[in-house]
């Protein structure tokens, strides 16, 4: 990834297991809210279902969406303890996954 400054996204899509309950999808999404207070380099976060009336999403239906100050940031977190050990128990629950790391292009025209 560049080492330039500005905004850097971590985006994940997801679609939990079909016997994995709303509790416990709720839990999950408030431990992974938590690694904010966990990672220093971690800036953001916020998660949505898909509300999509395309029907292209793929069996998606949650995006996660953590910000960062630097591409350097997000390998950090991707290598920082709490987020692995994160990562392993939101693995369990998966039944799909899409990871992206981006930095946003404004267009001006």
């Amino acid at each position: 990834m560049e080492g330039a400054k500005g905004e850097f996204h971590h985006l994940v899509l997801a679609k939990f297991k079909d016997e994995i309950t709303l509790d416990q999808i709720d839990e999950l999404i408030k431990g992974y809210a938590n690694l904010v207070n966990l990672i220093p380099s971690m800036k953001t976060f916020h998660w949505a279902t898909n509300i999509s009336t395309e029907n292209v999403n793929g069996g998606y239906t949650h995006i996660f969406d953590a910000t960062f100050d630097s591409a350097k940031g997000i390998e950090e977190y991707v290598q920082h303890p709490a987020h692995i050990e994160f990562g392993a128990l939101m693995a369990t629950a998966l039944d799909q996954i899409l990871v992206i790391a981006y930095k946003p292009t404004l267009v001006n025209l």
